[in-house]
């Protein structure tokens, strides 16, 4: 006896309904964007609670901030390991030279360069590493320095405001 597959039922996880629904509506022909009435409606129609939306979409915004942090994080760390590069090439071009010149030939500053260089490579292993405890740390540390440097900013401002009234 031959069943169709009209009359079974299927059953899904609810990580594949989101995947499944994701798909869905980056297929869908639509301009890229959606208002907040068209997520209000799509929510309604998958009977999803306004509060429960509104509790998702406060959370998405965190994350959203959260991923705007670290790409700036990412972008500090990047502008310091060019900096690194910037500074190896300069004291390392006078080093070589420097031994070129008075010795003839390039001795003791292959040793500088090398080891400065192992330094730098592993600096660019890690600037480049995203995951990992490591990651996590460094990211800590600078966003709490940030957070500092705003809280000591805004003080002094608010100190001068203070002083110039």
């Amino acid at each position: 006896m031959k069943t169709s597959d009209s009359k079974i039922t299927r059953l899904y996880h609810q990580e594949d309904i989101q995947q499944i629904l994701q798909i869905a509506i980056s297929c869908q022909a639509h301009e890229g964007e959606f208002t907040r009435e068209q997520l209000l409606e799509i929510a309604s129609e998958l009977e999803i609670t306004p509060e429960c939306l509104q509790a998702a979409e406060k959370e998405w915004l965190l994350q959203q901030a959260d991923v705007q942090k670290r790409q700036a994080f990412d972008m500090h760390r990047r502008r310091n390991l060019q900096k690194s590069f910037g500074n190896y090439a300069i004291v390392n071009s006078f080093f070589l030279m420097l031994n070129f010149i008075s010795a003839g030939e390039l001795s003791w500053s292959l040793y500088i360069a090398l080891f400065w260089g192992l330094g730098l490579g592993l600096s660019a292993w890690n600037t480049f590493q995203t995951k990992g405890e490591e990651y996590e740390n460094a990211y800590r540390r600078w966003y709490r320095k940030r957070q500092l440097k705003q809280s000591v900013n805004s003080l002094v401002d608010r100190c001068l405001k203070a002083w110039q009234t």
